[in-house]
């Protein structure tokens, strides 16, 4: 079935019938006709002719590194609310943390007819630069500042440079976990805060006391286990995530610490589960949703504007500390 056949069916016109499927203006009346003919004939577009014929596939594709990460769904939808707004589909990828199947998925992408490419927290490899520069759609990336790419990110060091001052001033032997600062922005841009806040309270930087992390709670517990020994001390934990935190605070109530009597635990993340650990996790709430909206809104300028020649946006968004029970 075509569209002109469903258009003589519904006694409409094709181009009503392109703008039921486009999301358009149509009357109420209309709509209700070719939608009785479309789901009596179970009609689905025809994806790949419409994109020979108008040159718009009305989809885009998103890469993400991880399905189960907290953040990245909030991303993910606040981007699919600015889509279904513009009645444009999202086609999902995931690297499973293969940063070379980031370069597979913009390849793929790009051939299989999406309109643009949001790309979701990731390391700038010059593999990855290079597709990215070779790319015939629009690239945004989100989660990370990247150079001459247009992105839309945290101020992941000012935030942890200030959520670590506020444990400084609390606490004596703090220490600082981390992950691998191959990622630009949870891994170096979030250790470089915690580093000035130390520098900022008189202390050395370089000897803050530092323990290396997985980005899961599992890899936190690990963490956790490790700083008490390296730092038994420790009366004070600065974590660059809140799922790394809560495996920190599961690690210190086992070896029988109290929290945040003995030990101060703070988290980067705001989620669901700050709200029911015992105690309530304090952290940094970053504007998830809202950098999913203006990706998806930026994505969208940059598909109606491809001859544009303005500068390459970079949009960092604002935090809040949310001091909870762990502080």
């Amino acid at each position: 079935m075509t569209i002109k056949e469903v258009a003589e069916l519904a006694g409409v016109s094709t181009a009503a019938v392109s703008r039921y499927f486009n999301g358009g203006s149509l009357s109420e009346e209309k709509q209700k006709r070719i939608k009785k003919v479309v789901e009596k004939n179970a009609y689905t577009p025809n994806v790949v002719a419409k994109t020979m014929r108008t040159g718009r596939s009305g989809q885009i594709g998103v890469i993400i590194p991880r399905i189960q990460s907290h953040s990245m769904s909030r991303v993910l939808t606040g981007l699919m609310e600015m889509m279904e707004e513009r009645g444009m589909n999202i086609i999902l990828g995931c690297t499973f943390g293969n940063r070379e199947d980031e370069v597979g998925f913009i390849e793929s992408m790009q051939k299989g007819g999406m309109e643009g490419i949001v790309l979701m927290g990731t390391a700038l490899t010059p593999h990855l630069r290079g597709a990215i520069a070779d790319c015939k759609v629009p690239v945004v990336v989100t989660g990370q500042n990247f150079k001459n790419v247009p992105c839309v990110y945290h101020d992941d060091e000012n935030a942890m440079r200030d959520i670590t001052a506020r444990m400084l001033e609390k606490r004596k032997h703090v220490v600082y976990v981390g992950v691998d600062e191959n990622d630009m922005a949870v891994g170096k841009a979030r250790k470089k805060g915690a580093q000035k806040a130390f520098r900022e309270a008189g202390l050395d930087p370089a000897a803050m006391p530092y323990i290396l992390s997985d980005f899961d709670v599992e890899g936190g517990y690990v963490a956790g286990l490790e700083l008490l020994k390296k730092y038994p001390e420790v009366d004070g934990v600065v974590c660059a995530s809140d799922h790394i935190a809560h495996g920190v605070m599961r690690a210190l109530k086992d070896a029988g610490k109290k929290i945040p009597r003995d030990v101060s635990v703070t988290g980067v993340g705001d989620s669901w589960a700050d709200l029911i650990s015992d105690p309530t996790l304090t952290t940094v709430a970053l504007y998830y949703e809202e950098c999913g909206r203006v990706a998806g809104k930026l994505l969208l300028d940059l598909i109606d504007e491809p001859e544009t020649t303005h500068a390459v946006d970079r949009i960092k968004l604002g935090y809040e500390i949310v001091e909870r029970g762990s502080m």
